[in-house]
């Protein structure tokens, strides 16, 4: 696949499904079932999904059988991320032998046999939402996928555990730890130097002000979890590993490389520590190896699983 010339960031969420599906860690996602399924079965299972994007979490519980009966809650900041979600249920829905019915704002159902699972997307900023739905309503299962290292996360998680179910769960997935790795190598000193300044950028990252984000989320998240009084019930490695089989990339995989180094290019466009046209020159050849189908990316993360705090009744 030839490097595009323009880029959509609903083409990359869709195309690292596939990406996702193999790193999520299958420990922690049987021990989420385990969970799940010693849920009382008399009533829906409420859940929120915060940062959602196109709806691939949604449709992943749905495919590997966890949910049966559910109310899910779907909130994101990016309404094209809304829309895109909201074309894909009816499609998808229809090609696995599921009804859909759609309704106004954002809402439908997905039937199916004993089925049923009501869908609300929202298009809304996630400090607002808690705003507006702290001492309202309440969620058993809280989920962030890929999200979290996005965010000022010891500030974020007492917050959003106060929408937390008094025995309620979480699900906190895919968190970048600190590891990116292309290979194979251009120049390594020069390779190291742009992974390095591409993590700080996660570091560096502000939003409203505030600093949101952090290169080494995954392995922070064991104290933040432990400060804002959440048990972790397992956790694991969801390495992202991209490398090309039987001569080419599976899926859209080849595009999800393209926006990968895209996003570096971004990012780093104009640093003050780079030669620009060595930096120039360094992108190209990273495109052009995903061309020739030579790319390896490998990402490393770690997913959790637990009860938040609200299960103490504090």
């Amino acid at each position: 696949m030839l490097a595009p010339v323009e880029f959509s960031f609903q083409r990359y969420l869709a195309a690292k499904k596939s990406v996702d599906d193999r790193a999520l860690n299958k420990g922690v996602w049987e021990t989420l079932s385990g969970e799940v399924r010693r849920r009382p079965q008399e009533s829906p299972l409420n859940i929120l999904e915060i940062g959602a994007g196109i709806g691939t979490m949604l449709e992943r519980m749905l495919e590997w059988g966890l949910l049966a009966q559910a109310h899910y809650t779907a909130i994101d900041s990016r309404a094209e991320n809304i829309i895109t979600a909201m074309q894909r249920l009816p499609s998808w829905a229809v090609e696995r032998n599921c009804a859909w019915e759609g309704a106004a704002g954002n809402t439908g159902i997905i039937r199916q046999g004993g089925l049923q699972v009501e869908v609300q997307f929202e298009c809304i900023a996630l400090a607002d939402f808690i705003a507006r739905e702290r001492g309202r309503r309440q969620w058993d299962l809280l989920v962030a996928h890929a999200f979290l290292d996005l965010v000022n996360v010891p500030q974020t998680l007492p917050h959003l555990f106060d929408l937390s179910a008094g025995d309620g769960l979480f699900y906190f997935t895919l968190n970048f730890d600190g590891k990116t790795i292309l290979e194979p190598a251009i120049d390594p000193a020069f390779d190291n130097l742009v992974e390095s300044l591409y993590q700080r950028t996660m570091d560096e990252r502000m939003i409203d002000g505030a600093p949101s984000g952090d290169s080494c989320t995954g392995r922070h998240l064991f104290q933040h979890l432990r400060q804002a009084g959440a048990v972790i019930l397992g956790a694991g490695a969801s390495d992202w590993v991209v490398c090309p089989r039987r001569g080419g990339y599976p899926h859209d995989e080849a595009y999800f490389l393209h926006f990968i180094v895209y996003t570096i290019h971004q990012a780093l466009a104009g640093h003050p520590e780079l030669d620009a046209a060595r930096f120039a020159n360094w992108i190209a050849k990273r495109h052009a190896q995903i061309e020739a189908k030579e790319l390896v990316y490998i990402a490393h993360q770690l997913d959790f699983v637990g009860r938040s705090r609200n299960a103490f009744g504090r």
